[in-house]
C-alpha cells in the first residue's frame, strides 16, 4: 500500500513538472514575439528648402548730455532723424518700433598722490534706445539694414545689428514634413518586411523626432534640442519619425 502511494505521489509530482515546463515555455515563446526587442523598426526622414518670408532688423543709438534735459533733447533728435531716414527709404509706421528710453549716469573720479579717491562726481549723462523693424519685404529691408550711410552722416551714433530672418507658414511646413517622414519610414518597414519575408503587424509605437532649421548647403550640426537658424533668408527644414510595427505569425 505504501509503495502504491509513492508511485501515485511521484506521478502527480512528474506531471506537475511536465505543466510548469510548458507554461514556462510557453510564456517565453510570448515574451519574445510581443517583446520590445521584436518587431520591425524603421527611422524615416523629410526635408525641405524654403525662403522666409518675413524680416525683423534691430538697431540702438545713444546720446550724451551734461544734464539729463540735453541728453534726452539730443536722442529725441536722433530718433526724429531715424524715423525720418527710415521713412524716406519706404518704411512705415506699422512697420518699425522705438524702445522705451533708458540712461545711465557717467562719473568721475579724482585720486590723490597715493591712489585714494578723494572725490567723485557726475559728468553727465548717457542716455539709449533700440529701434525694431518687422516687414514681409525682405528685400526692402534687407538693403536699408546694408546701407546706414545716411543715418551716419547725420551724426546719428546708431549700432546695426544682422537682420533676423523668419517664416509665417512654419506650422502648415512643420505637418507637411511629419506626413513625408512618416510614410517614408513605413516604406522603409515595407522593404524590410519584404526582404525578411515577414509579415507586418500593428503598429506598437511613433516616436516624433525634434524640428530642425539650418541654412541652406551649411553643415551645422544637428542639435539634441532642435537647431532654430535665424540668420540665413534661405533654409532648410527636417524632422524625423521612428515607427516600430509588430510581426505577425
Amino acid at each position: 500500500m505504501k509503495e502504491y502511494k509513492g508511485i501515485v505521489i511521484a506521478l502527480i509530482a512528474g506531471i506537475c513538472a511536465i505543466i510548469c515546463i510548458c507554461v514556462f515555455t510557453g510564456g517565453l515563446v510570448d515574451y519574445k514575439k510581443t517583446s520590445g526587442s521584436g518587431g520591425l523598426t524603421a527611422t524615416g526622414s523629410a526635408n525641405c528648402d524654403f525662403e522666409s518670408d518675413l524680416i525683423v532688423w534691430r538697431g540702438s543709438f545713444s546720446s550724451y548730455g551734461r544734464t539729463t534735459q540735453e541728453a534726452y533733447r539730443s536722442i529725441k533728435k536722433d530718433a526724429g532723424l531715424i524715423r525720418e531716414y527710415l521713412e524716406e527709404k519706404g518704411v512705415t509706421e506699422e512697420e518699425m518700433v522705438f524702445s522705451s528710453v533708458s540712461i545711465s549716469t557717467r562719473w568721475e573720479y579724482e585720486y590723490n598722490e597715493n591712489g585714494d579717491r578723494i572725490r567723485e562726481y557726475i559728468d553727465g549723462y548717457d542716455l539709449y534706445q533700440n529701434v525694431s523693424i518687422t516687414s514681409t519685404d525682405v528685400d526692402k529691408i534687407e538693403n536699408i539694414s546694408r546701407d546706414i550711410t545716411g543715418l551716419i552722416e547725420s551724426n546719428v551714433q546708431f549700432a546695426s545689428e544682422d537682420p533676423e530672418y523668419y517664416y509665417t507658414k512654419l506650422d502648415e511646413l512643420k505637418l507637411q514634413l511629419i506626413e513625408e517622414a512618416t510614410q517614408n519610414a513605413k516604406d522603409r518597414i515595407d522593404l524590410m518586411a519584404q526582404g525578411t519575408g515577414a509579415q507586418i503587424g500593428e503598429l506598437l509605437n511613433a516616436t516624433l523626432g525634434v524640428f530642425q532649421i539650418t541654412a541652406q548647403n551649411s553643415n551645422t550640426e544637428y542639435s539634441y534640442g532642435g537647431y532654430f537658424d535665424t540668420s540665413s533668408r534661405n533654409k532648410t527644414a527636417s524632422i524625423t519619425v521612428k515607427l516600430n510595427y509588430s510581426v505577425a505569425h
